[in-house]
């Protein structure tokens, strides 16, 4: 009996939880009109991918009220050597003299053997949970490259498991004109606005939203 009544709970678990992944990627636009007007500011979480993807994000950043995004964390990759630099000099522009920066490890270096590939992914994946669990965002904004995938996937389940309810923005480069980048595509069904500036990729991907040229 008791090996029934297990089953049963597991079943039951199970059959919630897809439900809940149903909701969350299917309905995205109900749970989101069903949100009030934000009069407070948003814990934001912005993963910062290196070299022209770090400039775009900056532009990006420079061209809204960041104290509606406040207060504020940056992730870069451990073997980024500049983005939190130009992140720095960005804040202290706008007056704030403290940046808060995270370094995770990357999931896979350029070059890097395919043999060794799951454990580094693995151990980015970790170093990630941790910080998406002590920064708790509400906003999690992104604009690859791969980088930015084991935070949106933490940020992700922890929604699923009513755990937090982060908001994942993706941002795509504006010289995607005709498809998707990978992590573009990995993010489809899970960010909650997945962001294009060439109007063929919204007829293309339906469930993106065109904004024009943001960069």
């Amino acid at each position: 009996m008791d090996a029934v009544v297990f089953v049963s709970i597991l079943l039951s678990l199970s059959m919630l939880l897809l439900l809940r992944l149903l909701f969350v990627v299917a309905f995205k636009s109900i749970e989101s009109s069903a949100l009030p007007l934000r009069t407070h500011p948003c814990k934001t979480l912005v993963v910062l991918g290196s070299g022209g993807h770090t400039a775009e994000m900056l532009k990006l950043l420079s061209g809204v009220n960041l104290s509606n995004y406040s207060p504020r964390t940056y992730v870069v990759a451990s073997t980024d050597k500049m983005s939190a630099g130009k992140v720095s000099l960005l804040e202290e522009s706008m007056g704030c003299s403290v940046v808060d920066v995270r370094t995770i490890p990357r999931a896979r270096r350029v070059g890097q053997s395919w043999l060794t590939t799951p454990l580094t992914t693995l151990h980015s994946t970790l170093r990630s949970m941790t910080v998406v669990c002590a920064c708790k965002p509400e906003v999690v904004l992104c604009n690859g490259p791969g980088t930015c995938i084991p935070v949106c996937l933490w940020a992700f389940l922890l929604k699923l498991c009513f755990a937090a309810n982060a908001r994942i923005v993706y941002v795509e480069s504006v010289c995607r004109v005709q498809h998707l980048s990978l992590s573009g595509l990995l993010l489809y069904y899970i960010a909650d606005a997945l962001l294009v500036q060439w109007p063929q990729l919204k007829q293309k991907y339906p469930r993106t939203i065109y904004c024009g040229r943001l960069v």
